[in-house]
């Protein structure tokens, strides 16, 4: 190629004139040699600056709003309805709202009730989830979006057996192995196969001559057709680790649930039933030591058993029977085990003495046992009847849960609960704190086990002196051990059957904690479930979202041992009292099992004969919602007496002791020790607590504290917090203004109030984590509120802003750092992104709590109260609000008027903005910490401002006032200094705030004027600019400005902003001087180049400005691929990734689905084109890996190096000399014209990155308007132009189709998980692992973050899970894959072809076109040589036409390099297995034909490129379908005949002759494929297509030397000789054309000397070769050099095999030309070798030692054969070649190619009846040949040599008898001679020879007698006369001769055939003839024993004379026989009758 590239290029070269190249040079200026990107565009702006935006709002005001067409119009501005306010009903779980309805509720409960009840308001931008921050593109969404597409047919994977085309479908079996179907090889039967096979489909209007614009419309529509509308859904989705934009809307506000387990119990059984008994379930951790869920009670008791208490029971409610529970565990643990706790009713007798009978009968034994159970029930119905209402403590046991979750396998474990715990639990590690932390146990959870059913058979009895927890934890914990003391207890045996499962997602059925129904809840009378209240075993931090006031009081221990008296069966009433009067007892303590829901009382269970006891009791009360002073906890104890006595009541109080639950306001919680009074409180006794010694009172124990008792309030109305209290206390206060106040022990007066308010907040920072997180929505309610409504007091407006913003950023904080781990990607506080979200609300302007005139009254039925379901409300549409002040939300008139109004004007977002401003220090570091809340706060308020007060209408210029615009832009620039400056010291807050800065600036984007948000994110990108310089590591803080960037960008309107719809106005610079715009005349327009759409496709100032955002984002980019751009990798990859994601986002957006706004859309993106043309260089060059593609490395670039250069334009620094100095300062300064070297260094783009760059680009070429593309590209220079074509290339090859063995193969690579698992998949995909995993290693390194490894983002590495998890994927995914790359290797593809086609319409007009379009024509072939999809091929092919038939000479008169390509490509095509591929490919080729002979009247050259095309095809495909090939051939030759414009000219024939010749090789070259094993047959076929190729020399020699290869090979050196000079004579033939020299062969006739073959080589007409035509007979043979070459080959290989005497011949030839080269050094050599090869001649005179091989007759009977059957041939075999051998050699290869039993020897050498054949067998038939010689050849043939050269002629005789015997007497033995003539002479180019003739001629026994004995004297004189003498074989051939032979020897062939006179005179001559022979014979014995005995030595002697005896009988013998005269010669008598009395008499005479 680089000899055809110079050749090129010095044409060109002439052609280009001094005065273009000036023009050349000026226009591609480039500054200095190193100037770079930074500097250039055509403002002057250089890149590293951001030029000033347009006024957003300026330019739309300026423009008429209906000045776009349809569709454009939406472009142009936001929609009007773009911010609107819903109103989201919260979610209620239950089917009861839950909150009190009592009528007056102090100010905290209210607060309480309107904040759990009031809906959610958000403001929400209607068009925001386009973008991709909230609808991200993602794997999952791209899959969506791939459904639907069509399967696209590649080649590789249409396999052999899936056919395509419905007429593809005859048998596939039809490949040229099987023999019958195979073509003859001889020219007619070939010629008949092509005529009968069936056409493809033609194309209907090929033939037509249209006008070449029809044909490109027809093209260009066609191309348009069915193409997927979004390319970027056919690319894998943006890398996700980059998705810095990404947001998902928090979760509204749900009540917290840990993971929850059902609790199912399904029956309890004992031995003995007896009586009732009551079940307990709680959870308890032990390492924690905290019971960790309330009770919950049930009763499985049977009917009879309940029936025992009906006196005491009312109607037991439903909820009170529940059997399941669902338990919540938050934090789970192998530490929680299920305490299971009975009861049963109170009886005589201590636990010990009740639990005997159960532990003592068994309940086999009933029977035995009856009276005594008997007994016991007797006794346990009074008990029941009696103290029904009283129970005592009867057993437990615990379930270990661990051991259930992690072995819930067996679905029914009978074990006793001994057996539950297993000790496995023992040597687990106890956890140190560090992991305490994680919100669940890695070892442990309880959220997806299977479920289980125990039994649990064994249970504790309860001991009365361990009651109390502590107790139950020391056995819970010892219970643990493997020696636990409990199993030394004796059990109570019993059944308790219970399930365990993790809970369902929405069970039906059940009652939250306060007994309210959960939805779904299908029917009122169901059994129900209760979810059982979790008290978790660590903080939970959850803003409560319900109401929910629960007290739970738990009795420990009572001491009454000091008190005198009957006290020992003791227990405790509790009654919640709502005043002191016994009625006031509230029904507020919760029912257990099989009772009333509520009741006024409960007791604890009785201990008996205890007067101390421990108490394990649980009372749960629901608060009322009022608690006030008055309400108290009373507690009463009761002695009971057991035993009925008469006189003695039931139950006698024995003390009582209460608690007052408001403590100032606060309710009062905790443990108590509590002093118990012996006689009935006093009255108002209950605003005092017990401590309070009242007068006249007696008191247990002297007034100590006897009892203990514990409260715990689980509430969201009471904080249970000082501070908060106190803080929620001075809000209500000031709100309700009720003063004075009492605050603990101080009054508070309105002067007070203020100062203690702001101690209070400042004091908010104190509160405990836990209560602030659950009240955070209240505080922070409170705290907008203190800012926007400042308290009056005292009619002062107290302006609190500072404090409240600051305890506002403590809380913030606070909450924050509470709930660390749960944070988002972002940093974000899910908790405190959903308060903004969804709680804030402005105060006072709630949308449905307004004052005055309400707005829109929010019916439910607008709301739309669905679960869930936002109903959307345009508020901002309502004109309802307050008439005359719609700033007021009070209406006018009401109380204080001029303090509401000012009042009213105070707005939060102001407020925030200037007290941000204006915070000191430490505060202004809170607030940066989560900037992004303020930040969210501010936009929300500012929403909600412009919607309440309907401002939207509002120009935007106007909606805030300057001051507020001031503080944002100081906000603003204060941030963006702190992210700059804390980038080094804390990396993960600076890329927080970053990303929160620039999230700030989008919002804002929606609300304020566009053009003062531009302003500002200019001054943020001036500050990171000026910081650049000096920072130490720039990478880091480019890749922020890059985050900043993506985000601002992804804005849901990022293309309004862009102004999409305005022109471009031009550089504002003075109207061009003439000399400017001649130097900027291009390449292809005359015309001076158009500024703006220059300025369109650069980086350009006027682009930059008006498209201000897409201006940063491909700045960016721009920057980030700048050569010596530093962190270089990581920064391509974010900035790319960055275009790519928008990219994406526009495809998948249904605002931009038309064409004409995707072109708009599209022009944002224009100057990507330049920015990947000009990084061309490094990209990854997808097209190396495979050798065979040549990259048109940017032909006409003027930096490519050297002397390859083949463009239009010369070498820069010759043409800066040609034109003239100094450059002309108007010229146009080029980004791409950096010097070459520049370009190539830098940082190379990884693979990911290229592709992802190119897919980006192939969607701007994709969606831009053609129009504008073809005048961009008439204004590119050419090295412009030749590397945009170069980007092309690369697109094609970066998505060629790999096909779906490729995916199957990757598959089944496992990878190991790893960071960079992503990119690794990918190079597998591209198949560039290897060198750049040293690159990715490289980059690591140089990652701008160094290693640090807490920058979070790195930990973010992990986000792509959902392919890494699963490396294996099913064959479903598999497919899809491969169909989806199909569809994007196509559609890259038509892009392309679109892209090229716009191309040649510009280049069209042009003067430099041929090199450009040969670089057109270079990547259209690339396309069509890839493997690409049927649907592409179709286009491409088109494409390929148009371009041919417009440009021709392209083809036909330039570079062969194009032709010769362009036909290997149609050629592979037309061999396609698809139909439709191959219609097109023969279209194609056919045109190609037509156009070439059009030119020049014969397409010689298509004919050559065609056909040695085919020979590369079929050499070097594996896969190659040559049936299909014939196909198209037979379509090519359809048209030649139907084209009606070419009737009259040869062409139809010359089509018809190539084709069929084509057709010929192609048949041997695959049958070549066939006969690799068969030597013979490989070479006959390499032969035949060697002979097809007759008409391209260049191909012939390459056969030629092949077929030297292979008989070297084989070790057949002669024949190897042949084929050298054979292929010299055709290099002799073509010199000899050329050129007449003397010292040159005169072609083929010089070689007859050699080899009498060689004359075929001269059959080359002369339309095949004219000499000059360019392009033939190229090759480096076809030189004298090549010519001397080949001849010492030949002479090489002649000596190797012996042939020394043609060595000489060879040597004749060659001499001549070296001596005239005077070459005398080869001409030594030369001699040396003559000189050894005469010297060996000489030495092996006689020629045994050389053996030049034997021959054998091979003969072919069979249609097995297929083209051999009837075939006869000579084989030339090494010499000594057994007969057997041969013979067995055909025999094993043949039975190997067609199976046992089918291949037959014939062993005789007779004529073969082919009737007699079985036609299923092959049959092959060997005789052994001998060289023939006529007599007058012998006179020549003197040498051993010369017998065995050049032999054409060859004999076999075959003996016969005339009854059919081979052998008979020697009377009747005939033989038959035959001769057999060979094509050519031996040695030949083969070693075996086609037989052209045979001659027979039949031996009578007579002249076979002759024959016989001519031999023989032959054989006995040639060892007479031998020299030097050979003793032993002189006497093997005397013994032969002269020894007494008993059968037909000369003796006997004697008496038989010369003892008679033969009658028939014609017999004389034989007779005498033979007469003659004998006398020979003899003569020749006698001499042979003279001979003899001059050899032999003594020990020989005797041997002798016996052989003289025997000769001298012999003689005897034959004397009479010999002695005899022929009658005829006697006399000339005629009678027969003589003849008959002659006839034997004689001889018997002659017998006696």
């Amino acid at each position: 190629m680089a000899a055809a590239e110079r050749r090129a290029f010095a044409h060109k070269i002439n052609r280009t004139v001094a005065a273009e190249v000036r023009k050349q040079v000026s226009r591609e200026r480039s500054g200095s040699p190193h100037s770079s990107r930074r500097c250039s565009s055509s403002l002057g702006v250089p890149l590293t600056e951001v030029v000033e935006p347009l006024d957003f709002e300026d330019v739309l005001l300026s423009r008429p709003p209906d000045a776009e067409p349809g569709p454009l119009r939406d472009l142009v501005e936001f929609p009007v309805d773009d911010l609107e306010l819903l109103l989201q009903p919260r979610e209620c779980r239950t089917t009861e709202p839950g909150i009190p309805e009592d009528g007056k509720l102090d100010a905290q409960v209210r607060a309480a009730v309107e904040m759990y009840t009031e809906d959610w308001i958000i403001t929400h931008r209607r068009y925001q989830h386009l973008s991709a921050v909230y609808s991200p593109i993602t794997a999952e969404t791209q899959r969506e979006r791939q459904k639907g597409l069509t399967r696209q047919v590649f080649e590789q994977d249409a396999s052999g057996d899936e056919r395509s085309g419905p007429e593809d479908s005859d048998d596939p079996r039809h490949s040229s192995g099987s023999p019958d179907d195979t073509p003859r090889s001889s020219g007619a039967s070939g010629i008949f196969d092509l005529r009968n096979l069936a056409a493809d489909s033609l194309l209907p209007s090929l033939l037509e001559r249209a006008a070449p614009e029809d044909v490109d419309r027809r093209n260009e529509a066609l191309r348009r057709q069915h193409r997927p509308r979004a390319l970027l859904t056919l690319y894998p989705a943006p890398d996700e680790d980059e998705a810095v934009e990404r947001c998902s809307r928090p979760e509204p506000p749900r009540e917290h649930f840990g993971q929850r387990i059902l609790v199912k119990c399904l029956s309890l059984k004992f031995e003995i039933e007896i009586e009732p008994i009551f079940g307990i379930l709680a959870l308890y951790d032990v390492r924690e030591k905290k019971k960790i869920s309330e009770n919950f009670y049930f009763d499985l008791n049977s009917e009879s058993m309940k029936g025992l208490l009906r006196a005491h029971g009312t109607h037991p409610a439903i909820s009170t029977l529940a059997r399941s529970a669902i338990f919540s565990v938050t934090y789970p643990s192998p530490d929680i085990f299920l305490v299971i706790k009975l009861e049963k009713v109170l009886q005589q007798g201590d636990i010990s003495e009740c639990c005997e009978p159960y532990m003592v009968m068994k309940e086999a034994d009933t029977a035995k046992n009856k009276e005594k159970l008997e007994k016991l029930r007797l006794a346990a119905e009074q008990f029941c009847t009696r103290l029904g209402r009283y129970r005592m403590p009867f057993a437990w046991t615990a379930v270990h849960l661990a051991n259930i979750v992690s072995s819930a396998g067996q679905s029914d474990r009978d074990s006793d609960s001994e057996g539950e715990r297993r000790p496995a639990w023992t040597d687990r590690r106890r956890r140190g704190p560090q992991d305490r932390t994680s919100s669940g146990d890695d070892t442990c959870s309880f959220s997806g086990f299977r479920p289980a059913t125990l039994t649990v058979t064994n249970f504790f009895k309860q001991e009365a002196e361990r009651l109390s927890d502590e107790d139950l934890f020391k056995f819970l914990a010892d219970m643990r051990r493997p020696t636990s003391l409990l199993r030394r207890l004796r059990p109570v045996t019993a059944q308790l059957k219970i399930d365990i499962s993790p809970a369902p997602e929405n069970p039906h059925f059940c009652l939250s904690p306060e007994l309210l129904h959960v939805k779904p809840y299908p029917d009122p009378r169901g059994r129900p479930t209760k979810e059982i209240l979790e008290f978790p075993a660590r903080e939970v931090y959850a803003p409560h979202t319900s109401y929910r006031n629960l007290l739970y009081v738990y009795p420990h221990s009572l001491n009454f041992s000091s008190r005198q008296g009957s006290v020992r069966n003791l227990t405790v009433r509790v009654q919640y009292m709502a005043g002191e009067d016994p009625s006031q007892a509230l029904p507020v303590i919760f029912g257990k099992s099989s009772c009333s829901e509520f009741t006024r009382e409960a007791f604890t269970p009785v201990v008996y004969h205890n007067k101390s006891p421990e108490f394990y009791e649980e009372f749960k009360l629901r608060l009322p919602a009022c608690v006030t002073e008055n309400h108290h906890l009373l507690f009463t104890f009761y002695h009971v007496s057991c035993q009925p006595r008469p006189g003695t009541a039931l139950e006698t109080p024995v003390g009582f002791t209460w608690i007052p639950l408001l403590q100032h306001g606060r309710l009062r919680t905790g443990p108590f020790c509590l002093p118990v009074s012996v006689d009935q409180p006093p009255p108002s006794y209950s605003v005092l607590t017990p401590d309070v010694a009242l007068p006249g009172m007696r008191w247990v124990d002297g007034h100590k504290g006897v009892f203990s008792v514990e409260l715990t309030a689980v509430s969201s109305v009471h904080p249970q917090d000082p501070h908060l209290d106190k803080f929620f206390t001075l809000v209500h206060v000031l709100e309700e203004g009720a003063f004075p106040f009492r605050l603990k022990d101080a009054v508070l007066s309105e002067g007070t109030v203020e100062q203690e308010l702001r101690a209070s907040l400042a004091a908010l920072r104190l509160a405990s984590p836990e209560p602030l997180v659950a009240f955070s929505h209240h505080v922070l309610d409170k705290l907008v509120r203190l800012v926007v409504r400042p308290p009056v007091i005292g009619g002062q407006i107290v302006n609190l802003g500072r404090g409240a913003f600051e305890a506002m950023a403590h809380v913030v904080s606070l909450v924050h750092r509470s709930l660390e781990a749960a944070q988002d990607a972002r940093g974000h506080c899910p908790l405190l992104a959903a308060y903004v979200y969804y709680a804030f609300r402005l105060p006072g302007t709630e949308p449905n709590l307004m004052g005055g005139a309400p707005p829109v009254t929010v019916q439910p039925a607008t709301l739309a109260r669905g679960p869930g379901r936002p109903a959307s409300l345009y508020l901002a549409r309502s004109k309802s609000i307050s008439s005359s002040n719609p700033d007021l939300a009070v209406a006018p008139g009401s109380v204080d008027d001029e303090v509401s109004r000012i009042l009213a004007t105070k707005l939060l977002h102001e407020e925030l903005a200037l007290q941000w401003v204006v915070s000191g220090s430490a505060v202004r570091e809170a607030v940066l910490q989560h900037a992004w809340f303020f930040f969210q706060l501010m936009v929300k308020s500012m929403a909600l401002h412009l919607l309440l007060g309907q401002r939207l209408d509002t120009p935007r210029k106007l909606r805030f006032p300057g001051r507020f615009l001031d503080d944002i832009a100081a906000l603003v620039g204060s941030v963006g200094l702190e992210v700059i400056t804390r980038i080094h010291k804390d990396a993960e807050l600076a890329e927080r705030l970053n990303a929160s800065l620039a999230f700030f600036l989008s919002d804002l984007l929606s609300l304020v004027d566009r053009g003062f948000v531009f302003s500002l994110v200019r001054a943020h990108y001036k500050q990171v600019a000026t910081r650049l310089q000096s920072a130490p590591n720039p990478a880091v803080l480019l890749t922020l400005r890059m985050d900043f960037t993506r985000i601002l960008c992804n804005h849901e309107h990022y293309v309004t902003l862009n102004l999409p719809c305005c022109p471009l106005s031009p550089p504002a610079s003075p109207s061009p001087s003439v000399s400017s715009t001649t130097s900027q005349s291009s390449t292809f327009s005359s015309q001076a180049p158009d500024p703006k759409v220059i300025s369109m496709f650069e980086l350009s100032g006027p682009f930059r400005q008006q498209h201000f955002l897409a201006g940063l984002l491909l700045t960016e980019l721009a920057l980030a691929l700048e050569p010596e751009a530093e962190g270089a990798s990581l920064l391509h990859k974010k900035a790319i990734s960055a275009v790519h994601s928008l990219l994406c986002g526009h495809d998948a957006d249904p605002r931009y689905a038309e064409a004409t706004v995707r072109a708009r859309v599209a022009e944002l993106y224009l100057p990507l084109l330049s920015l990947a043309r000009d990084t061309l260089p490094r990209l990854h060059d997808f097209a190396e890996s495979s050798g065979q593609r040549s990259r048109l490395a940017s032909m006409l670039d003027s930096d490519t190096e050297g002397e390859g250069d083949m463009g239009g334009t010369i070498n820069p620094s010759v043409a800066m000399a040609i034109a003239g100095g100094p450059l002309a300062p108007g010229s146009r300064a080029s980004i791409s014209q950096g010097p070459a070297t520049a370009a190539r260094s830098g940082c190379a783009l990884s693979a990911e990155s290229s592709r992802t760059l190119l897919v980006c680009v192939l969607w701007v070429l994709k969606n831009a308007e053609p129009a504008l593309l073809q005048r961009w590209a008439a204004d590119l220079a050419l090295p412009q132009l030749g590397r945009l074509l170069d980007l092309l290339y690369l697109c094609l090859a970066a998505f060629e189709y790999k096909g779906k063995k490729a995916f199957e193969r990757i598959n089944s690579l496992t990878f190991k998980k790893s960071l960079d698992m992503k990119a690794r998949l990918e190079e597998a995909i591209l198949g560039t692992i290897g060198a750049r995993q040293e690159m990715v290693r490289r980059s690591r390194e140089r990652s701008p973050f160094g290693n640090q490894e807490n920058v979070r983002w790195r930990k973010s590495v992990t986000h792509w899970r959902q392919t890494s998890d699963r490396v294996d994927k099913t064959k479903d995914e598999m497919e899809h894959e491969a169909l989806v790359d199909g569809n994007l290797a196509t559609e890259a593809s038509l892009v392309v072809l679109d892209t090229l086609e716009i191309i040649v319409q510009t280049v069209m007009l042009s003067e430099a076109r041929e090199s450009v379009l040969g670089a057109i024509l270079k990547v259209v072939l690339y396309s069509l040589g890839s493997a690409q999809s049927a649907l592409f091929l179709q286009h491409g092919l088109a494409t390929q036409r148009a371009l041919v038939s417009k440009f021709p000479e392209l083809l036909f008169e330039e570079d062969t390099e194009l032709c010769a390509d362009l036909c290997l490509r149609l050629l592979r095509h037309c061999g396609s297995r698809i139909s439709a591929i191959r219609t097109h490919a023969s279209a194609s080729l056919y045109l190609l034909m037509r156009q070439n002979f059009e030119i020049g009247n014969n397409f010689a050259r298509v004919k050559m490129q065609v056909t040695m095309s085919l020979s590369s095809l079929v050499g070097t495909t594996q896969n190659f379908s040559e049936e299909h090939l014939r196909r198209s051939l037979k379509t090519i030759l359809t048209y030649a005949e139907e084209d009606v414009g070419l009737r009259d000219s040869t062409f139809a024939e010359q089509v018809q002759d190539l084709m069929f010749n084509l057709h010929m090789i192609l048949t041997n070259t695959v049958k070549m494929k066939e006969h690799q094993e068969d030597p013979e047959m490989l070479i006959d076929l390499m032969y035949r297509i060697a002979r097809g190729y007759q008409g391209s020399p260049d191909l012939r020699l390459t056969w030629l030397q092949n077929m030297a290869g292979k008989h070297a090979e084989l070790g057949n050196h002669a024949e190897a000789a042949q084929c050298m000079v054979h292929a010299a004579a055709l290099v002799a033939e073509y010199l000899a054309l050329l050129e007449d020299s003397r010292h040159l062969p005169v072609g083929c006739v010089s070689f007859q000397n050699i080899s009498s073959n060689v004359l075929e080589e001269s059959a080359i007409s002369d339309d095949i070769l004219s000499p000059d035509e360019e392009g033939f007979c190229s090759g480096k043979h076809f030189t004298e050099l090549g010519l001397v070459g080949l001849l010492e080959q030949a002479a090489a290989y002649f000596t190797m095999g012996g042939l020394y005497e043609a060595v000489n011949e060879v040597y004749k030839t060659l001499i001549p030309i070296l001596e005239a080269h005077r070459d005398y050094k080869k001409l030594a050599a030369v001699h040396g070798k003559l000189q050894e090869a005469f010297t060996k001649i000489m030495h092996q005179s006689s020629g045994w030692e050389r053996v030049f091989g034997t021959y054998f007759r091979v003969g072919f009977y069979g249609a097995r054969f297929g083209d051999l059957d009837e075939q006869e041939f000579v084989y030339k075999e090494p010499s000594i070649t057994k007969l057997a051998e041969i013979s067995h050699r055909l025999e094993e290869f043949y039975t190997e190619r067609f199976g046992e039993d089918v291949v037959e020897i014939i062993k005789d050498s007779n004529p073969v009846d082919k009737t007699k054949l079985d036609p299923q067998k092959a049959y092959i038939q060997i005789t052994y040949v001998e060289p023939h010689f006529d007599t007058y050849e012998l006179k020549d043939r003197v040498t051993y040599f010369d017998r065995n050269y050049g032999l054409r002629t060859f004999l076999f005789c075959t003996p016969f008898t005339p009854d059919g015997r081979a052998h008979g007497e020697l009377p009747e033995q005939h033989k038959r001679k035959t001769l057999l003539s060979t094509d050519h002479a031996f040695p030949y180019i083969k070693t075996r020879i086609r037989v052209c003739h045979r001659e027979e001629t039949v031996l009578t026994p007579v002249e076979v007698a002759i024959e016989d004995m001519q031999k023989k004297t032959r054989e006995l004189a040639f060892a007479t006369e031998q020299d030097p003498p050979d003793a032993k074989m002189l006497q093997m051939v005397l013994q032969g001769s002269v020894g007494p032979t008993v059968n037909q020897g000369p003796l006997e062939v004697a008496q038989v055939f010369l003892a008679e006179i033969p009658e028939d005179p014609k017999l004389f001559r034989h007779h005498n003839k033979l007469r003659l022979c004998f006398k020979d014979f003899c003569k020749k014995c006698e001499d042979a024993l003279r001979k003899n005995k001059a050899l032999i030595g003594p020990d020989q002697k005797e041997y002798h004379r016996e052989l003289e005896r025997n000769y001298s009988r012999l003689r005897e013998a034959l004397q009479p026989l010999l002695t005899q005269r022929l009658p005829q010669l006697l006399a000339p008598t005629t009678a027969s009758s003589l003849r008959n009395s002659l006839n034997r008499a004689s001889f018997r005479k002659a017998d006696v």
